[in-house]
């Protein structure tokens, strides 16, 4: 696939999963191997995954992202602006909601330590993971998988490491359904321009 076009079109992907389709091992395997080969502070390599494919670890775990997400999704819902954008970002959501429990496999990334509260050591911190986690995803995209980073069930996040038998000392950063997808293809997303997100030199002005 094109680099341009697979960087365009990565999209958070929930409604088109198929829920039927096995996800094999073995492409899985691949596309964790590539996101161990994105960049880490210091070389740490701190991250560790969890591919979830038991049944009954998944409804536990569905269950924690249902609690939130329901919550969360009503209250977006009372406050929404009527956008036609907004009603389909709040219908996707709904629908993961709903059938979380069907995906696949989930995949849980996680970091050796835990976030200070200090923005220029939290900023060291998760950007130990979430460019490996971005990798993962390519791999997926190229390979005719979908997935999207969630991350409703850290709410609870203790009662999730206990499900997982996630260690102290082990911080989740999200969770990611992922499965094939039910279209071959996916076009880039809506965005702002870049006129107005970028500066130069200085807040607000112009790139030119």
């Amino acid at each position: 696939m094109d680099t341009d076009h697979l960087l365009s079109t990565t999209r958070a992907v929930r409604r088109k999963l198929d829920l039927e389709r096995p996800v094999e091992p073995a492409v899985l395997a691949e596309c964790l191997e590539l996101a161990l080969q994105a960049p880490t502070p210091g070389n740490q390599q701190d991250w560790r995954w969890l591919v979830v494919r038991d049944q009954g670890v998944k409804e536990r775990l569905g269950s924690l992202f249902r609690r939130v997400g329901e919550a969360y999704l009503a209250a977006r819902a009372a406050s929404a602006d009527g956008s036609p954008a907004t009603a389909r970002a709040l219908a996707s959501g709904r629908y993961l909601v709903e059938v979380i429990e069907r995906v696949p496999v989930f995949v849980v990334p996680c970091l050796r330590g835990r976030p200070a509260g200090d923005n220029s050591v939290d900023a060291a911190f998760y950007g130990g993971i979430f460019p490996a986690v971005w990798n993962f995803q390519l791999a997926l995209r190229s390979r005719g998988l979908g997935s999207t980073l969630t991350t409703y069930h850290l709410q609870h996040e203790a009662e999730a490491a206990e499900i997982l038998g996630v260690p102290d000392g082990y911080t989740q950063v999200g969770l990611l359904p992922v499965a094939y997808t039910t279209v071959p293809d996916f076009k880039p997303g809506a965005r702002r321009p870049l006129s107005e997100v970028a500066f130069l030199d200085h807040w607000g002005q112009s790139l030119g």
